[in-house]
């Protein structure tokens, strides 16, 4: 396996941290990773090893104000600007791995982006993997805290704070917990535009009849008390398409790095290779 690091400029001059892991032969395809939210992409170090072993390609970028991209913490600009990100990382992985089947994997905020990526721009990729998608969270928020998220948008879009993650949540695996609490690219800050923006996207997503033109996956733990299960459930039985719902039983927020982890694993490679 290879792995190499690299950057962008965006048009607004933020330096964006990209890497690429490949395995030693011609890649057969190529998964393009989009992360969650205070996170970043080398937390998905072995899920891309499990994809080199089956000669895939994994290429990835931490998000504007995450892990080692500039920006600060927790905020953008515009939604659209995370969808820029997402088509500038496809086209680095055609540059890269050229005539190469490309699959797109979009995790919680990762997977919001990329469902409304994949409906409004319509990408010529061979398939589509969303977990636990921040579509709605597993909880709601007050009308207080949405009227006053509202308010400050519109005058300090850039103010921010702490998301009051509960990071036990992510995951039944105590390790997995621990390491994330103590990985200091990872951050609990949220900005008035960012979160706005989120819960306006995944508004859209549930506003009328959508339609995917290419092969869909979309698989939510039923024990995730950060991002709605029902509501993952709900969309996915309203999307028409090729689509595919898997529920993980009570499965945590991050269904990639459970105990059974394996069998997540494997179940979206038998759905993957069914696509080509």
């Amino acid at each position: 396996m290879e792995q190499s690091e690299f950057n962008w400029r965006t048009k607004d001059g933020l330096k964006i941290f990209a890497k690429v892991w490949k395995p030693e032969k011609e890649a057969k395809g190529v998964i393009c990773l989009v992360h969650g939210m205070g996170e970043h992409s080398s937390r998905y170090q072995h899920l891309a090893e499990f994809y080199i072993n089956k000669g895939f390609a994994v290429i990835a970028n931490d998000h504007r104000g995450h892990g080692k991209s500039e920006g600060k913490r927790g905020h953008t600009v515009s939604y659209d600007k995370l969808l820029l990100e997402i088509s500038r990382l496809i086209e680095e992985a055609d540059i890269r791995f050229p005539r190469t089947p490309i699959f797109i994997y979009g995790h919680s905020l990762g997977g919001n982006l990329v469902l409304n990526y994949l409906l409004k721009e319509k990408p010529d990729v061979k398939g589509v993997i969303i977990t636990s998608p921040w579509i709605k969270l597993a909880f709601e928020p007050s009308k207080v805290l949405i009227m006053l998220g509202k308010l400050s948008r519109k005058i300090a879009p850039s103010f921010t704070q702490s998301s009051k993650l509960n990071a036990s949540h992510i995951s039944r695996n105590k390790k997995v917990v621990e390491k994330y609490t103590n990985d200091p690219l990872v951050h609990d800050q949220i900005s008035s535009e960012m979160g706005m923006s989120i819960m306006d996207a995944g508004d859209w997503l549930l506003n009328g009849k959508k339609k995917t033109h290419v092969p869909l996956l979309l698989m939510h733990g039923s024990g995730d008390q950060i991002t709605s299960f029902e509501t993952s459930k709900q969309f996915s039985s309203n999307i028409e398409g090729d689509v595919t719902f898997k529920e993980w039983e009570g499965f945590y927020h991050e269904i990639h790095n459970e105990e059974e982890q394996a069998d997540v694993f494997n179940y979206t490679w038998d759905w993957i290779t069914s696509k080509f």
